[in-house]
């Protein structure tokens, strides 16, 4: 058995751990570092929602005029945007219809919403395809503005 002096023994503990002092500076600079970096990652996350519900609106629009092509109509207010997945009630334009247009089911935009859809659009678009934005209510600005066609204002 090798027997140390009692001195050299502390060292040897001490040098094998972090002290609390040392913890705590890193966990102070680690902290400091989540505060920069972590608002700026949060902004790109919500920037990537708003360009994701962009192309999707502009995926759906697409769709929705090839149904038009297909049948020679734009969907009711009552339809919707599901006249993508399923075919219309009336048989002479079930008939003509070659969907689905869509690869699954419909998709819901970023923020978990369905897209909505009116006819009119605004400017004489013929329907109105959009997103509500982050908060999921009409108009707002930002992250809350809505994402795509806009129906036409109320009279």
């Amino acid at each position: 058995m090798t027997c140390y002096p009692k001195s050299a023994l502390r060292t040897t503990l001490r040098a094998r751990g972090f002290t609390l002092l040392e913890m705590l500076v890193v966990l102070v600079i680690i902290g400091m570092l989540a505060g920069l970096v972590g608002p700026r990652l949060f902004s790109k996350v919500e920037q990537s929602k708003v360009t994701t519900a962009a192309t999707q609106a502009k995926t759906l629009r697409s769709a929705i005029e090839s149904l038009h092509l297909d049948i020679g109509r734009y969907p009711t207010p009552e339809e919707g945007i599901s006249l993508l997945t399923k075919a219309p009630a009336d048989p002479a334009q079930a008939a003509r219809w070659r969907g689905p247009y869509l690869d699954g089911a419909l998709p819901d935009d970023p923020w978990g919403h369905p897209y909505q859809y009116a006819v009119p659009g605004a400017d004489g678009q013929p329907f109105a395809l959009y997103s509500l934005g982050a908060d999921g209510k009409r108009g707002g600005t930002g992250d809350a503005a809505d994402i795509g066609v806009l129906p036409a204002a109320a009279p």
